[in-house]
């Protein structure tokens, strides 16, 4: 099952995916129908509305998330490109909802840099409450996958040992285009890349994750609640703009496009921002 969030005539719905059409379901977003009990059987069902599938105008998948929580340094490939040791440990850090944007949205390069990067990952869905669970009731609090680029504003990144100023820039983050089940597709291992104006920068398989998504629920459940809705991004393989020689940046009309095997595909263009 395939789910996603659409704006239409000023508000957003959710939609289920059937081939070429989307049929309404009785929820803003995807977050609301998770939040719902039984959310699967009730989304599978839904009659709603049908409308062509072509043409949708693709809101961020979730549009309230409680948590969007993200894991640096998770691929191998991307520890070793930065110079840094394996950890022991997920690294972790947060992002506000202000950063998301639809798949098909202009992600806003920020007047006051010129280090902005780029990062392919994958996103795990959560579908049901969880606190201090194992790997298997983790692996079943999953909802299911989305496409989301943790797009980096490097130079505010590295102005100090936290990260948060450089990754919460707002209208900075695709998020969808859908919500793929995990009963459509159960396995992480897949082909991720992402493309900036047609040349592949970063391309590797997801089975080169450090902490997998059941290990991540799990671990982030003996922290803190995890709530339907919430949306975890499990980190960027090697490639982005920063490891270069020399670093490369996105600009002004660039054009990335972030796809994930079986998941989807989100393709953006860079507007820089203009203060008044």
């Amino acid at each position: 099952m395939r789910l996603a969030t659409i704006r239409d005539g000023g508000r957003t719905r959710a939609v289920r995916i059937d081939g070429d059409e989307a049929v309404d379901l009785d929820a803003s977003d995807v977050g609301e129908v998770l939040a719902g009990a039984g959310w699967r059987a009730r989304a599978e069902r839904a009659e709603g509305r049908r409308r062509p599938v072509a043409g949708l105008d693709y809101a961020p998948l979730i549009t309230r998330p409680d948590k969007i929580i993200c894991v640096g340094l998770n691929y191998r490939s991307h520890i070793v490109e930065m110079g840094r040791e394996l950890p022991a440990h997920p690294t972790l850090f947060a992002k506000y909802r202000q950063v998301l944007i639809g798949a098909y949205d202009d992600i806003v390069l920020p007047a006051v840099s010129e280090c902005v990067d780029w990062e392919a990952e994958l996103a795990v869905v959560i579908g049901a409450r969880a606190r201090h669970v194992d790997r298997g009731a983790a692996a079943a609090a999953i909802a299911g996958w989305s496409v989301l680029n943790d797009v980096s504003v490097r130079d505010y990144q590295r102005r100090t040992l936290q990260w948060l100023q450089g990754k919460t820039f707002e209208a900075t983050t695709p998020l969808g285009p859908h919500l793929v089940s995990t009963d459509e597709s159960p396995g992480p291992a897949r082909d991720i890349r992402c493309e900036v104006n047609g040349e592949v920068m970063q391309h590797a398989d997801t089975g080169d994750l450090l902490f997998d998504p059941a290990a991540l629920v799990s671990y982030l459940s003996s922290i803190l609640t995890l709530e339907p809705g919430d949306v975890i991004a499990t980190g960027t393989p090697g490639g982005v703009g920063e490891a270069r020689t020399p670093p490369r940046y996105l600009a002004d009309g660039d054009v990335v496009v972030t796809r994930i095997d079986g998941v989807g595909e989100c393709r953006n263009r860079c507007r820089k921002e203009i203060l008044a």
